[in-house]
């Protein structure tokens, strides 16, 4: 009997599954709590709770996670140097500080425009290179020539061993500066997905599984190991892609829109007759657009390990992902005692680093750039929880709250906070932890706002939340509508609701203890199936292979006579004599590309189903198209991976 086994490190908890593959029955599950900054031993005590003669039979592990996109989410991730080639328009502040712009670059027939200013890229390295973690390359329309990109690279290898994401291997839309972005993202995400996927494979031969190893992608399919490392990019949203697959697997019904709910965001997202509903644009996460193709979802940045905080009277949801005090105390023996001992602060101090509830500690990873008053701070941090007060001892002053936030950025702090989790702690809906912590830190909040009790507290906080996931779903069917407006209707006592017409799916932990209000607020067949808490471990396994190849052909000149055509691709350039020469040579490109994926995941060319899709621009007048847009998509006809 042959088995597969699904793991899914998400910000919380890391969850494993096996499903048996004659059959595809989830025959055993387990959940660990994810563990910072290093996700092995998370991983290895899922794995732990699931029986040896079913892994020993494993042939197949595929993983998802939304660790990469937390760590965009939290603005946690490792630095690196931008480098941009030709003339960029800034559409915002860039998300680093160590970038530069020079002349070079190339024009929409990739002709170049300017000469590569290399020597002021030198000068940049060497005086960034000890400072930050890859370096990300994107020249203006490298996209029709990548020569500049490939210079840069090359001679950067030349003087240090950090790893080169140039823009173009990315995509080949139009928008500089978006792919400028996801060229930066992809090099900040290197180091956390390397770590993760060497600590998978580490793992999983350490327990004598001879299996192949995959990772989900944002669109819902699934690549090998080594391809996930080369574009880590496109894990951002594996964790959402994974639930939404995993959602309509369970309920064994492939129209359904999922509610994912983790520990940094809630995700909506929706699957027809099997296939996921696609965004019309780039992948937008953290504010940033990027240019990965990805499942078309709605994100809030409020999940279920969100810091709540009291200011004034008025409760307040954080974007940031705190540990929960219900978990604190598990990892921490003497937690108890120092949350007893936290003081109220005065009303003139009240904010989201100042409360009762709030502590930080070290998360174990070592100092890369830290200036002078940041390692004040940090050096008066322990690897125990410390409160705002005590750092107050030990340094003489308050630490800023800029400093702070500076400090969780950089993942060299994790907070401790009262989170949705803990209210439902306090509730009785899911005890999984230390239900006295919760109840102590419901009792110091309540005490700030004019609530009566600490129920009274938890029980506007699991209503707000529930809001939340409501006016997000709506949200999603609703294009062109405010969520804000959406949201504040839910306010409204009204007999008016909204309807569903599909069955909605809540994936995560304690997603049972949301439905009945999800219910009273929305028209909806609310969906809790068995196995809802590791539904993303299992979308990891039910995914399919899947592969889309995007070509641009377009003629060499639109005035001078001739029939050349370029045919821009992920390759590079290429020049054909004719349409039809450019039309096949595209056609033969795209089902090279999607057999060599098929071939590196495992899967048999007799089961695999490759379609071509053209939309062709013929000016008045003209008998071949002036450009053609390309789609070759591959899909595989059987689910299973050899």
């Amino acid at each position: 009997m042959k088995y597969s086994l699904g793991i899914d490190a998400g910000g919380t908890y890391t969850d494993a599954v096996i499903l048996r593959n004659s059959d595809e029955k989830i025959i055993e599950t387990n959940k660990a709590l994810t563990t910072y900054p290093d996700p092995i031993t998370g991983i290895s005590n899922a794995l732990d709770g699931l029986d040896e003669s079913y892994l020993k039979s494993v042939k197949t592990v595929s993983v998802s996670t939304t660790l990469s996109t937390n760590s965009i989410l939290e603005g946690t991730g490792f630095p690196v140097g931008l480098i941009l080639i030709g003339d960029f328009d800034f559409k915002q502040d860039l998300p680093t500080k160590y970038y530069i712009q020079v002349s070079g670059g190339h024009n929409h027939k990739g002709g170049e425009k300017a000469p590569l200013d290399i020597e002021s890229i030198e000068d940049f390295v060497y005086q960034v290179k000890d400072k930050v973690s890859a370096f990300a390359v994107s020249s203006f329309f490298s996209n029709r020539n990548p020569d500049h990109e490939e210079d840069v690279r090359e001679w950067i290898n030349l003087v240090t061993d950090h790893p080169v994401v140039c823009s173009h291997e990315l995509s080949q839309d139009l928008g500089a500066f978006e792919r400028a972005t996801t060229a930066f993202f992809n090099a900040q995400l290197i180091p956390v997905t390397d770590k993760f996927m060497h600590t998978v494979e580490s793992e999983i031969k350490s327990r004598g599984m001879d299996a192949r190893i995959f990772m989900l992608k944002c669109d819902g399919s699934v690549v090998s190991i080594n391809k996930a490392l080369e574009k880590p990019i496109e894990s951002i949203f594996s964790g959402p892609a994974a639930s939404l697959v995993g959602g309509s697997f369970l309920i064994q019904n492939g129209t359904c829109a999922v509610i994912d709910v983790g520990g940094t965001s809630t995700d909506i997202s929706v699957i027809y007759n099997s296939v996921p509903q696609m965004s019309d644009t780039g992948a937008v996460v953290g504010g940033w657009e990027t240019m990965v193709k990805a499942i078309k979802m709605e994100t809030s940045a409020m999940g279920g390990d969100s810091h709540i905080w009291v200011k004034e009277n008025e409760v307040y949801f954080g974007s940031g992902r705190v540990i929960p005090l219900c978990r604190a105390a598990v990892i921490y023996p003497d937690f108890l005692n120092l949350l007893k001992r936290n003081p109220i602060p005065p009303v003139n101090l009240e904010s989201e680093n100042y409360q009762p509830t709030r502590f930080f500690i070290k998360s174990g990873y070592e100092p890369l750039e830290i200036d002078k008053e940041e390692k004040e701070i940090f050096d008066a941090i322990k690897d125990e929880p410390t409160s705002l007060s005590e750092i107050k001892d030990r340094i003489n002053k308050y630490p800023s709250r800029k400093l702070l936030k500076s400090l969780i950025q950089k993942r060299l702090v994790q907070p401790i906070g009262f989170t949705p989790t803990d209210a439902l702690h306090v509730l009785g809906d899911y005890t999984e932890r230390n239900v006295e912590a919760a109840n102590m830190g419901a009792e110091s909040l309540a005490s700030l706002t004019r609530m009566d009790d600490k129920y009274q507290f938890c029980e506007y906080i699991k209503r707000e939340f529930t809001k939340n996931m409501a006016s997000n779903l709506v949200s999603f069917f609703l294009d062109g509508v405010s969520e804000s407006e959406i949201r504040k209707s839910f306010d409204i006592d009204s007999p008016v609701k909204y309807k569903i017409d599909i069955p909605v799916v809540l994936i995560g932990g304690p997603v049972s203890a949301f439905s009945e209000k999800l219910k009273e607020i929305i028209d909806a067949e609310i969906e809790v199936p068995e196995n809802s808490s590791v539904g993303n471990a299992a979308g990891a396994l039910s995914a399919k292979g899947m592969r889309r190849v995007e070509i641009l052909i377009r003629r060499t000149s639109i005035f001078a006579p001739g029939w050349d055509y370029y045919v821009f691709s992920e390759n590079g350039r290429v020049e054909c004599h004719g349409y039809n020469e450019a039309l096949e040579y595209a056609r033969k490109l795209g089902e090279s590309i999607i057999l060599d994926y098929m071939e590196d995941i495992g899967l048999d060319p007799d089961h695999i189903q490759i379609d071509m899709d053209k939309k062709e621009i013929i000016p008045n007048g003209w008998d071949t198209p002036m450009e053609s847009r390309v789609v070759v998509l591959g899909l595989a006809t059987h689910p299973g991976k050899a």
